[in-house]
């Protein structure tokens, strides 16, 4: 029975750890923005605009 719990566990980590696929339209000015902020920080484009997202998530539920 605590095996199948911890398998359980196991799975259900796994699927929050996996990334989902979302099309994301954005304007060339705002895209551009982006790009140099991403690379300021190091980051890709797709790394910088999931740090941004998980940075807003953050700060909303903090309110």
């Amino acid at each position: 029975m605590e095996k199948e719990i911890l398998t359980k566990e196991k799975k259900l980590k796994e699927k929050e750890k996996a990334k989902k696929q979302v099309l994301l339209r954005l304007s060339p000015s705002l895209w551009e923005e982006i790009a140099a902020w991403a690379e300021d920080d190091f980051r890709s484009i797709n790394g910088q605009i999931e740090y941004l997202l998980a940075e807003c998530v953050k700060k909303r539920k903090g309110k």
